[in-house]
């Protein structure tokens, strides 16, 4: 249902933090012109954690409507109250959007039972396709494979977007389930040999800067065509390092500042990109030909 290269979008904020919605636009229409496969708007690199609820909703809605059916936009609905994550679903999809993704409930450590019927609720009283999302690193709690098997059952969780770092626990999990949901890379590093083992795209940083190259790094990957995509992806590798060299979503939104999209605006507790970062950001940006 959902292939290639998937952008997990920033959301462009004014210097006092409030929400830029011109410059919302223009990276809506950035991502439509330079063929990017999908929108995730308001997940962990638009900032869902210091949205609140009303605004939450509204930037999905907004970027429904800016996207008038042109492009896939899903929604970041994850929270770590159950409840809550079914209000922010259905307001994806009463606002319009194509699926929603879940992060796992982060900071409370629920078990693997837990895990599991926090998902099937949600799954149970909104019935938008859904996409599982397992970041460890900055949940601290894995969704494990065998966990993701039982999920995979549900008819409206239709993949799952594995950002655990772990080369081996995505293939496991394409083995236990890739016939019946769809697995995406979440980390830009890891994007092609994935796709090459049989992922159907990713759910990238670093395509809000280098949307051409990721879509068709994607989509030579799911081609088949090694060598190409082995190309693109070597003009991206300084960019999937240095996206990160703070946390996300700090240093891509120093990037996209740099290429006139959008404002310095971010919100605290993310401070603006250090100074001793900007060179390495600069210069991946130009091994890329983006600057």
């Amino acid at each position: 249902m959902f292939r290639g290269s998937m952008v997990a979008m920033a959301t462009p904020m004014l210097d006092d933090g409030a929400l830029d919605e011109t410059a919302l636009a223009r990276l809506v229409e950035f991502h439509i012109e330079n063929g990017t496969d999908a929108i995730v708007a308001v997940g962990t690199t638009g900032e869902s954690a210091t949205l609140d609820y009303d605004e939450h909703c509204y930037v999905m809605r907004r970027v429904v409507e800016m996207a008038a059916g042109r492009i896939t936009v899903i929604g970041g609905t994850g929270a770590n109250s159950t409840w809550e994550a079914v209000k922010l679903t259905r307001c994806a999809m009463e606002g319009g959007c194509d699926a929603a993704l879940l992060v796992t409930p982060y900071y409370n450590k629920p078990t693997q039972e837990g895990l599991y019927r926090h998902f099937l609720t949600v799954a149970d009283e909104v019935p938008i396709p859904q996409i599982l999302y397992n970041v460890p690193g900055r949940t601290a709690v894995d969704l494990l494979p065998d966990t993701v098997e039982r999920l995979a059952s549900v008819s409206n969780i239709v993949g799952i977007k594995e950002a655990s770092g772990n080369v081996q626990r995505t293939e496991d999990i394409l083995e236990r389930c890739g016939d019946r949901i769809d697995v995406f890379c979440g980390e830009d590093a890891k994007n092609l040999a994935l796709m090459l083992a049989g992922a159907k795209g990713c759910i990238s940083v670093t395509a809000n800067v280098a949307p051409r190259l990721m879509h068709e790094m994607c989509a030579a990957a799911l081609a088949g065509d090694r060598a190409e995509a082995e190309r693109i992806d070597a003009l991206l590798a300084a960019l999937h390092k240095a996206l990160f060299v703070e946390t996300n979503p700090i240093p891509v939104k120093w990037a996209l500042q740099q290429m006139g999209l959008i404002g310095p605006g971010i919100r605290l507790p993310m401070t603006p990109l250090s100074d001793q970062h900007h060179e390495t950001v600069r210069q991946a940006l130009k091994l890329a030909e983006i600057l």
